[in-house]
């Protein structure tokens, strides 16, 4: 691996997220140039240590590493359009899509840059808090990750996935998925409770223990999905759970709480049963959301 204690870099896009990376490689010792389309917030750093390009070509050309955080993919594009890439490491911590990761990977190879798709598993304020558990996925070129490995690891954890471009941005989303759902039980579950005599701060602790002990359940699930067994150890099937779903709709109208962050994934459960899979544990709505046929 190569020693980049000290290499230098760029950051195009000094937003919340770029700044809050630009001040972590900089307090590392790293000689940072940054570039914003709003130059106001690029100068904002250089109080701070951090050299202000007056174009995104200029600040391109001033190193070998480039990071790109931006609004979106279309802002990739035009921030880079007329820079000179040959020979140069891109890498994009802007939010995208897995598509757009690929797609970004092959117009970054045709330019002669080798190229990083990534997705940040934090906000700002996490960024350089070693106690945050803040990370990023990357996913592209593995040379040029481990090549950058100890830099890119400076603002937060770095996690690779693979050498598929849009493996970053696929964790990401997954990720991010996984927890609107959550979100949306959390707050069905407060709506719930909102008009009694329940104080939020004191039913708090009890529904982030219960979340907290039905997190391991998705190490089950994964075997059922993998194995393509979904029923060897199940304890509540979905039939059984398709029809203990009555008594949360009952009691949310009894509550005056709208089930409508609760009924699409209860509608699919009832299509599972429904298909004569009430057997099975409710992963198999899984093999639904993605249209697969049932291998077990």
């Amino acid at each position: 691996m190569t020693d980049n204690a000290l290499a230098p870099l760029t950051v195009l896009g000094t937003g919340a997220m770029g700044s809050a990376l630009v001040r972590a490689w900089l307090a590392a010792g790293h000689p940072v140039t940054v570039w914003n389309r709003t130059r106001a917030r690029a100068e904002a750093l250089a109080a701070e240590g951090a050299a202000v390009a007056g174009s995104a070509a200029e600040a391109v050309a001033a190193g070998g590493l480039v990071i790109v955080c931006l609004l979106d993919d279309a802002s990739v594009g035009e921030a880079l359009e007329d820079t000179v890439l040959t020979g140069r490491d891109l890498v994009n911590l802007t939010t995208g899509t897995p598509a757009e990761g690929r797609a970004r990977a092959a117009w970054a190879d045709a330019r002669g840059a080798r190229f990083l798709d990534a997705g940040i598993m934090a906000v700002p304020p996490m960024i350089a808090d070693p106690a945050s558990g803040a990370y990023v996925f990357y996913s592209g070129s593995a040379g040029l990750f481990e090549e950058h490995r100890d830099t890119l690891a400076v603002p937060a954890g770095a996690v690779f996935t693979g050498t598929d471009p849009g493996f970053a941005a696929l964790h990401d989303v997954a990720l991010l998925s996984a927890m609107s759902g959550m979100f949306a039980g959390v707050f069905h579950a407060f709506a719930l409770v909102r008009r009694e005599n329940i104080a939020p701060k004191e039913f708090a602790p009890l529904l982030e223990g219960w979340l907290t002990a039905m997190a391991g359940q998705v190490h089950g699930a994964a075997a059922r999905l993998e194995s393509g067994d979904h029923t060897e150890g199940v304890v509540s099937n979905a039939a059984m759970q398709a029809a203990g779903n009555a008594t949360l709709l009952r009691t949310a109208e009894e509550q005056g709480v709208s089930p409508e962050l609760l009924t699409p994934y209860m509608a699919l459960m009832d299509r599972l049963v429904a298909e004569g899979r009430g057997a099975e544990d409710t992963v198999g709505m899984v093999d639904l959301l993605a249209g697969r046929a049932a291998t077990s």
